[in-house]
């Protein structure tokens, strides 16, 4: 009798477990639905504009493309090699690698100190913050031209050094200057991004943990390397990634203010020479595999870069 109304009771278990069963899968099926109805339009602009002139890039890399030569011809790796022994393309990936370092660390270091010194309540804080983004709105080719007028032998910059006695400096025609003259554009016109970004990294910070520092006898700077920096370590993550991906892209402000030079090449970045080889020179296949070898190159530095500052980003 025991046994029965055991087995009794155990016998609307598989069909509960079979009933919860079909639940799930007409969740899933009704996910499965929502996903391709909303999100097969997202992937169709991502394949259309992303995924298809990569690839189309990339196929153009292994041939001579020429659009006004109509015999286009299968080449292989010969455009890769190449580029190996290309000083002109050697010489901008070392003039972009100049440009990634200082818009990294220039833009990251002042952002933060101004950020240190806005970061208070008054309308006064609140006008110094907009003052600070206003070069991010405008466009980096009205930027480029104001500068350009600024630091001209002529300009204001020198005029300004004149004045006080001192001898004008060739900011854009000197080639040993020339480069860090347009990093140093290009800074200016990031700083506003990364003091937005460490304003809200540092309003983010609870008060809760100064008071239990100021508690514990903690001085400012103490308070700063104990509580403030590692929690802005989300913040230095997002504008490090930013502002390696735009140094690498750099061209606007490369073709406005020196157009790759003074010179030969001092100031021509990858981006830049690709963008001259493939429309300039039309050799758009050899410029489809230095566009291959840049894209290699940002995809693989922001993985790394990400990754080791996501990775202290745990550890703190």
């Amino acid at each position: 009798m025991v046994t029965e109304l055991r087995a009794a009771r155990r016998e609307p278990a598989p069909r509960a477990h079979l009933a919860a069963g079909r639940g799930r899968s007409r969740r899933a099926r009704a996910a499965l639905a929502h996903f391709g109805l909303f999100g097969t339009p997202g992937l169709l602009v991502y394949g259309c504009f992303v995924l298809a002139p990569v690839a189309l890039s990339f196929w153009y890399s292994l041939t001579n493309y020429n659009p006004f030569n109509p015999h286009t011809h299968f080449v292989g790796l010969d455009n890769y090699r190449t580029l190996l022994h290309d000083q002109e393309f050697l010489t901008s990936l070392r003039v972009t690698t100049v440009l990634t370092v200082i818009l990294v660390i220039v833009p990251n270091a002042a952002g933060l100190g101004i950020a240190l010194l806005l970061n208070r309540k008054g309308w006064f804080y609140n006008a110094w913050r907009g003052v600070f983004f206003v070069p991010m709105v405008l466009s980096s080719v009205v930027v480029s031209i104001v500068w350009t007028r600024l630091l001209a032998d002529e300009g204001a910059v020198n005029q300004t050094l004149g004045w006080i006695g001192a001898a004008p400096v060739g900011w854009l025609s000197d080639p040993s200057l020339a480069l860090y003259s347009v990093a140093a554009i290009m800074a200016w016109q990031m700083l506003g991004f990364c003091v937005v970004v460490y304003l809200a990294g540092l309003q983010s910070v609870p008060d809760e943990l100064y008071e239990a520092a100021s508690i514990d006898g903690a001085t400012a700077f103490s308070r700063f390397r104990h509580v403030t920096w590692p929690l802005l370590a989300p913040a230095l993550t997002i504008n490090t990634v930013v502002l390696l991906i735009s140094a690498f892209k750099a061209y606007d402000h490369i073709q406005v203010i020196t157009n790759g030079g003074p010179g030969s090449g001092t100031t021509a970045t990858v981006a830049f020479l690709t963008l001259q080889t493939g429309f300039i020179a039309n050799h758009q296949g050899y410029a489809s595999a230095m566009a291959v070898v840049m894209l290699l190159i940002v995809a693989t530095a922001s993985a790394v870069v990400l990754r080791l500052l996501q990775r202290r980003e745990v550890d703190l």
